[in-house]
């Protein structure tokens, strides 16, 4: 930063607006494109399209403003509890006195501390079964004791009792007082859930606080406060901040309200709707009675009609006595026709059963099968003498057959001109093959001597 000296002759007075122009000009000059790291709080936008929050660490804070030019582009929502990195100058409200960040870029750097806290806190929760509906109690529907717990001071307590008299004036109300934010809150906001819910004298409870930041409604997001809603005995009804603050105690309450004056309108009926019920409910009475007596008036002037129309009942059930019996009778002759369409029916399948080509074709099988083994009786008889003279040529050619000498000790010897009968047929050399009455075998001429036949051997 550049160090400013002034030459003179004694100390400079300053107005007002001359001092602030010159922190003016002094933060504008060395702070006009800065990077602020932070988490958001009490983020707003207003009607005129502009954002104002506060961005904040542990040691302290800084206002800033986000113009409407800038805001539409950007691509993320901003919330209380987002811990971000922005861009931007600083800048005097000269008005005012204080310095502000004027915003020119956004970056998400996740989840602040306190909305880890509460997503965590929630998380548990939820997963314990605190939120679920089915651990929800209805609200009374006529309640005349009503208990608050709230700050007795500001216009929280003001609103409830103001909208609770306009609509449902027969009610009784009971503050508990308790601090709803800061030191002590947390106890403060137990103990009078604790105190007030088990005394019995309440019917139903409003936990109430106005708007704020996600700091000053963070009493509401404390576990202790969510256990003790829970533990309530009564109905619990949450009325903290405006419409779009949500806290952990909403979730846990059997009923959530966006603003302290509508958990008031929730838990009350409307006086003059229920008076205009009641005169609905007394005009249909009495048109109901109207009618009951206008039927019973007429049922008075119908009864001398109740003679002729005795007579007529009389007459229609000797008509329907007569058509029981036609009824009856008819049924009886259709009976006996079908029995008798019955047995000629099953006369004719007798008939048709004697006649069943069926049987014909058994009896001729029947016939056809003693035929049968009568021709193959015969061609057996036939066939016998034959076979056994076959039988006796067989044996002759058998005996006369070459291949039974063999079995004698016989050989067939072939040479290279088939069957030797001549020694003088073969040469010396010639190979030989003999046949025996069991295999065959081979041999090599080496000798021929020429003789005479067998016939002069064997005499």
């Amino acid at each position: 930063m550049e160090q400013m000296s002034l030459e003179m002759s004694g100390p400079v007075v300053y107005t007002v607006t001359s001092l602030t122009s010159a922190i003016h000009r002094l933060l504008t000059l060395n702070f006009d494109d800065v990077r602020v790291q932070g988490e958001i709080s009490g983020y707003k936008v207003w009607s005129s399209g502009h954002a104002y929050f506060t961005l904040k660490d542990s040691g302290a804070q800084v206002r800033c403003v986000l113009f409407r030019n800038v805001a539409r582009y950007m691509k993320v929502k901003l919330a209380d509890g987002m811990a971000v990195k922005l861009r931007g100058s600083v800048e005097v409200r000269q008005e005012r006195g204080e310095y502000q960040l004027v915003v020119s870029g956004i970056e998400l750097e996740g989840e602040g501390e306190l909305q880890m806290a509460f997503d965590l806190l929630k998380r548990r929760l939820l997963e314990e079964g605190l939120f679920d509906a089915g651990r929800k109690r209805p609200l009374p529907a006529y309640p005349v004791r009503i208990g608050v717990v709230t700050s007795p001071k500001g216009a929280v307590i003001r609103d409830i009792i103001s909208v609770l008299g306009r609509r449902w004036p027969v009610a009784r109300v009971r503050l508990y007082p308790t601090k709803v934010q800061g030191e002590g809150a947390i106890e403060g906001v137990c103990d009078a859930l604790s105190r007030l819910g088990g005394s019995g004298w309440p019917e139903v409870i409003i936990l109430a606080r106005g708007g704020g930041s996600i700091e000053d409604l963070w009493t509401f997001n404390e576990e202790a406060v969510a256990r003790a809603i829970a533990a309530c005995p009564v109905p619990v009804v949450s009325g903290i901040g405006h419409e779009t603050d949500f806290t952990i105690a909403d979730f846990v309450a059997d009923l959530r309200a966006p603003t302290p004056s509508a958990a008031a309108e929730l838990i009350a009926p409307d006086r003059e709707e229920l008076l205009h019920r009641i005169a609905n409910l007394q005009g249909r009475a009495e048109r109901s009675m109207t009618f009951t007596l206008m039927r019973l008036g007429r049922r008075l002037a119908e009864r001398g009609a109740a003679r002729a129309e005795r007579l007529v009942q009389r007459l229609v059930g000797r008509a329907q006595q007569r058509a029981d019996e036609l009824e009856y009778r008819l049924r009886t002759s259709v009976t006996r026709r079908l029995e008798l369409v019955a047995g000629r029916l099953e006369a004719s399948a007798r008939r048709l059963g004697e006649s069943d080509p069926r049987l014909r074709l058994a009896h001729s099988g029947h016939r056809l099968a003693m035929l049968d083994a009568r021709m193959s009786a015969a061609m057996e008889g036939a066939e016998r003498p034959v076979r056994e003279r076959l039988a006796l040529l067989s044996a002759r050619l058998g005996a006369l057959s070459p291949l039974n000498v063999l079995t004698r000790g016989y050989a067939i010897v072939e040479g290279p001109q088939g069957i030797l009968r001549e020694a003088c047929s073969v040469s010396e050399g010639d190979a030989l093959r003999i046949r025996l009455a069991q295999g065959r075998l081979g041999a090599r001429v080496e000798r021929v001597e020429p003789g005479p036949s067998p016939e002069s051997d064997l005499l």
